[in-house]
This record gives C-alpha cells, sequence and structure tokens, in this order.
C-alpha cells in the first residue's frame, strides 16, 4: 500500500486529503506544520509527500529543500494558493525549480490530484 504523508497548517485541507486519499486506498498520515512533517517523514517514510508552501515554524520551501537533499529520488507535491494567489503561482515555480514532480494551485479537484499522485506513482514504478 502507498503511503502519503500530506502537510498542511490547514486543519480543513489535511482532513479532507485523508479522507479523500484513505478511501482511494492510499495510508495516509498528516502533520500541521513543516517541523512535524519532517518528523512525520522519519518516523512512517512514506513513498510520496504532499507539501502546502506557506506554514508556520518551518514553511513548504524549506520541508523540500530538507527532503530533496537526503533523498533525491523521493515524489512531493506542491500545494499552495488560497488567499495569495498571486505569491502562490510563484512559491509553486520556486517549488519545482528545487525538484518537486509536481505543483497544484489551491483550490484543485480532486480528480486533478488523484491524476498527479497516479501519474508520479506510475513513474515511480517504472524506475
Amino acid at each position: 500500500m502507498t503511503k502519503i504523508l500530506v502537510i498542511d497548517d490547514d486543519e480543513q485541507m489535511r482532513n479532507v486529503l485523508k479522507k479523500l486519499l484513505t478511501h482511494e486506498g492510499y495510508q495516509v498520515f498528516i502533520a500541521e506544520d513543516g517541523v512535524e512533517g519532517i518528523k512525520s517523514f522519519y518516523r512512517y517514510h512514506p513513498d510520496l509527500v504532499i507539501t502546502d508552501i506557506i506554514m508556520p515554524k518551518k514553511d513548504g520551501i524549506e520541508v523540500i529543500i530538507e527532503l530533496i537533499q537526503a533523498h533525491p529520488k523521493l515524489p512531493i507535491i506542491a500545494i499552495s494558493g488560497g488567499r495569495r494567489a498571486v505569491t502562490a503561482g510563484f512559491n509553486l515555480d520556486s517549488a519545482h525549480m528545487l525538484g518537486v514532480r509536481a505543483s497544484l494551485l489551491k483550490p484543485f479537484t480532486h480528480r486533478q490530484l488523484l491524476n498527479v499522485i497516479e501519474d508520479i506513482m506510475q513513474d515511480v514504478m517504472q524506475i
């Protein structure tokens, strides 16, 4: 079973993603900020990480840098948006330059997220 770690400071987003992904057959772990996210990564060893960019304590860019330096092949999906839609696009572009596999601008549909996850996991299985 594929394990996914969701890191997002928005409790509603964490809960929606956990419910959706669990329903789709994934094992899901959640973290409310980047500090907890890094700890959870090393505790659960997920196959895929979904991280918000703008978070307290340690933002998503810091999380991406730390995880990709330690695990260059780790698939990461960056998500951002909401009230900061103008800066969200910039943040997602920065995340791509750091090596994330995909990014989604909030709000995104369940189908968009599932398609991205399926594409990434197919690529990972071929490597």
